[in-house]
């Protein structure tokens, strides 16, 4: 018996990818954009709080368990930034082009280039959940200022792995999903929940 599930998303990748990995315990995942939830507000300064409001948000709107979440990257050399502004880190409107040409030129006057994409993963069984199942993933790298690959998105063309000698953008979507900070929560929540 299948249960159904609202990604607090309308990303399509996320969908597949969740859909994929939830399948087999039992979820059918759905988007909140496929049931008409407009998306949350992400007002707070940390990745955990926002995804958890997200997943209230979309438990709330749908009666549905829901799973959130937050993700971004980290300059330590920067206390962190970009952070949970990643993905609008150069403003509005959300460009990625933009967002890495700031953060190749913010970095450009440190010696310290290393970076981490970090994901907090929330899933509530209804909207006033007071145990959360939480999990999160850590992705470490290096910013590279020449972008290098086609694939991914956000940052992936800056994200160097030292490692393979290659960035996120030249990883298959298998290796990708493997190494990732979202597959490592993932996978990390499906341990929790099973």
């Amino acid at each position: 018996m299948s249960r159904d599930l609202v990604i607090a998303s309308n990303n399509p990748g996320k969908l597949a990818e969740f859909s994929r990995l939830l399948g087999p315990l039992g979820y059918r995942v759905r988007t909140q954009s496929e049931l008409g939830i407009d998306e949350a507000e992400e007002p707070h300064p940390t990745f955990i709080e926002n995804a958890l409001t997200k997943a209230r948000h979309a438990s709330r709107a749908s009666g549905l368990p829901a799973l959130a979440d937050d993700s971004g990257i980290c300059a330590p050399a920067l206390g962190g930034a970009p952070g949970v502004h990643s993905a609008r880190y150069a403003g509005e409107p959300r460009s990625d082009d933009a967002n890495n040409a700031k953060l190749v030129q913010a970095l450009s006057s440190h010696t310290d280039k290393s970076a981490y994409y970090y994901c907090v993963l929330v899933f509530v069984r209804h909207a006033e959940d007071p145990q959360p199942v939480i999990a999160e993933g850590r992705w470490q790298g290096e910013l590279i200022a020449k972008p290098r690959g086609e694939g991914g998105f956000g940052y992936d063309p800056h994200f160097l792995l030292p490692a393979l000698g290659k960035t996120a953008a030249e990883l298959s979507a298998e290796q990708k999903n493997e190494l990732s900070h979202r597959g490592q929560a993932l996978r990390a929540l499906l341990a929790k929940l099973s």
